[in-house]
């Protein structure tokens, strides 16, 4: 599909939806999965958030008006679905979201999917001791190198907020990567 309007579309038509969703499976899945995965840690987690966020995807997909482009709407709902599945999973644990976060970072080294090095796991600890709205800006514009027009539709927050969020999180990481 060339064009994002006529691919939307079909996406809501009920004739062509699935050939059109199983695109949109091949051409987001990968993307979305890495951003799920820098906020959930796990990559089991991430498939299960990554599953729900396509689900939610698939089962609202009719009521996308095209304010933002659609894959700022999909990655708004992958980053509600990653927050909400870290939210839950460190309540059933009766732990808070930073120290569930925390041992997600701790249990990495095991993962057989992380290829990580030691410094790499120095840095997911700073970003884990960021608020999470720090975290979400740092990790949009460092790995995914986002643009803050497009974090702007993602997160419903000003391109103003999301400089200061971002300058903000880089210093708190530095200093926690120079101290420790």
């Amino acid at each position: 599909m060339t064009n994002e309007q006529d691919f939307i579309k079909h996406l809501q038509d009920s004739q062509t939806k699935e050939s059109a969703f199983r695109e949109l499976l091949q051409l987001y899945k990968e993307r979305l999965y890495w951003h799920i995965r820098k906020i959930v840690i796990s990559h089991d987690d991430a498939d299960d958030v990554l599953q729900n966020t396509f689900i939610k995807v698939y089962r609202s997909i009719d009521k996308f008006k095209g304010d933002s482009k659609l894959f700022s709407w999909m990655y708004r709902i992958a980053t509600n679905e990653s927050i909400t599945h870290i939210n839950k999973n460190a309540k059933q644990q009766h732990i808070s979201n930073e120290e569930y976060q925390k041992n997600a970072i701790n249990n990495l080294t095991a993962d057989v999917y992380f290829e990580g090095n030691d410094i790499q796991i120095k840095l997911q600890k700073a970003i884990a001791t960021l608020p999470q709205k720090q975290q979400q800006v740092f990790n949009m514009k460092y790995f995914d190198d986002l643009k803050y027009k497009e974090m702007s539709e993602i997160l419903d927050t000003s391109e103003g907020a999301l400089k200061a969020s971002y300058h903000l999180a880089v210093q708190k990481i530095e200093n926690y990567l120079t101290s420790n």
